[in-house]
C-alpha cells in the first residue's frame, strides 16, 4: 500500500523514443499492474515538432514551442518557462534528475560541459541533485542505477528518470525493428526491478517524449510518432485503461495535480479521464 507521504512526491520516468503500440505489447510488467488494479493506462497525443528537446520542454513547463521558444534541438539555451523543478523548489520541496545533459541546458546552466556538469548538487539550482549524460548509448541499466542512488541518497519530492536506450535503438535499427522492441523490453525488465522499490513511497509516471517511424525518424506528424503512453501509479488516479487521447500538454498540469501545486498561468486546464478532484 502506498504510503501517505507519497500524495506529494512523485517520480516522473520519460522513456525517450518510447510510441504508443509497443509500449502496449512490450511492456508487460506495467501491463500486469493495470491488469490487477494498481496503475491507469492512456494514450497521449504528443505536441509538435515531436522532436525531444521541444518536448522535454512541453513535459516539463506545460508550454507548446510556440510559446517557450524551444523549436529544435538546436535551440542551446535555459528554459524562460517555470517548470515543474521550479515549482517544487518553490514550495521548499527538493528535485533531482537522472537524464540527458538537454535537462541541464535547459533548467541549469548552457552550454553543457562534461568536466563540470556531469554530476551537480547544488541546493540554489532548479535541479538541485542531477547525474547527466551525453552520450545517447549509455546504458539504460546504468541509469536506473543513478537514479536509485540520487532517490536513495537525497529523497527529493520530485525525481526525473529519463532512459535514452529505446530512441537510440529505434533510430539505428527503425521503430518498427525486433531491436526497437527489444529494448523496450529491457526497459520494461528494469521498471519490474525498481518500481516495486518506489511505488510505495512515491507516485509515479511513466511516459515518452514521441514515438519513432519506421525510417528510425521523429519530428512529423505521423502516428508512430506522435502517439505515445501515459502509465499512472497514484491514489488520485482510478486504476483501468482509459481511450480517451490525452494531449500532452495536460501532463505537466498533471503532475501539479499530484503534487498539490499550482500550475503556472502559462499551463492550461484538462481534464483526465481517472483523476481525482
Amino acid at each position: 500500500m502506498m504510503n501517505q507521504t507519497a500524495r506529494e512526491k512523485v517520480i516522473f520516468l520519460l522513456i525517450d523514443g518510447l510510441r504508443l503500440d509497443v509500449a502496449q505489447v512490450a511492456l508487460g510488467y506495467l501491463g500486469h499492474l493495470v491488469e490487477v488494479g494498481q496503475a491507469s493506462f492512456h494514450p497521449v497525443q504528443a505536441e509538435l515538432p515531436s522532436v525531444s528537446r521541444p518536448v522535454y520542454e512541453v513535459l516539463m513547463t506545460g508550454t507548446p514551442s510556440s510559446v517557450n521558444g524551444i523549436t529544435s534541438n538546436q535551440v542551446v539555451r535555459p528554459s524562460h518557462q517555470t517548470s515543474l523543478f521550479h515549482l517544487v523548489r518553490q514550495r521548499g520541496g527538493t528535485t533531482a534528475a537522472a537524464a540527458h545533459y538537454s535537462f541541464s541546458e535547459l533548467y541549469n546552466q548552457a552550454p553543457f560541459q562534461p568536466l563540470h556538469h556531469r554530476e551537480q548538487h547544488d541546493p540554489d539550482q532548479a535541479i538541485q541533485h542531477s547525474r547527466f549524460y551525453w552520450d545517447d548509448n549509455y546504458p539504460d541499466s546504468h541509469l536506473f542505477a543513478d537514479a536509485a542512488a540520487l532517490q536513495r541518497h537525497y529523497n527529493p519530492d520530485f525525481l526525473l528518470i529519463h532512459p535514452g536506450g529505446v530512441d537510440a535503438v529505434g533510430h539505428r535499427f527503425g521503430g518498427e525493428s525486433k531491436q526497437y522492441r527489444n529494448q523496450a523490453i529491457v526497459i520494461d525488465d528494469l521498471l519490474a526491478q525498481y518500481l516495486p522499490l518506489w511505488m510505495e513511497d512515491y507516485q509515479i509516471v511513466i511516459t515518452a517524449d514521441h514515438g519513432m517511424n519506421g525510417d528510425g525518424q521523429h519530428g512529423g506528424t505521423s502516428t508512430a510518432e506522435r502517439a505515445v503512453p501515459l502509465f499512472c501509479i497514484s491514489p488520485r488516479l482510478r486504476p483501468g485503461v482509459y481511450g480517451e487521447v490525452v494531449p500532452q500538454l495536460a501532463i505537466a498540469p498533471l503532475v501539479c495535480q499530484l503534487l498539490n501545486l499550482q500550475p503556472t498561468t502559462k499551463m492550461g486546464r484538462f481534464t483526465i479521464p481517472g483523476l481525482a478532484a
